[in-house]
């Protein structure tokens, strides 16, 4: 469970900042999405792979 304590004299609209960042922090709405539709293994592995490819190039381009 998320708390965020209110400090005094401190907006509701900062605390409801914190408290969003606190809650992507917990990747919650990432898991749920990807809950609502199977993906195969075989999928998964093939998104890593190409997921690395760009990442290598991406340094690799940094590093030039």
């Amino acid at each position: 469970m998320i708390v965020v304590n209110v400090k005094e004299n401190e907006s509701i609209e900062k605390a409801l900042k914190r408290f969003k960042k606190k809650f992507d922090k917990t990747g919650a709405i990432r898991e749920l999405r990807a809950r609502q539709a199977f993906t195969k293994p075989s999928v998964k592995r093939r998104d890593q792979v190409i997921k690395a490819a760009y990442k290598q190039r991406m340094q690799n381009e940094a590093n030039q």
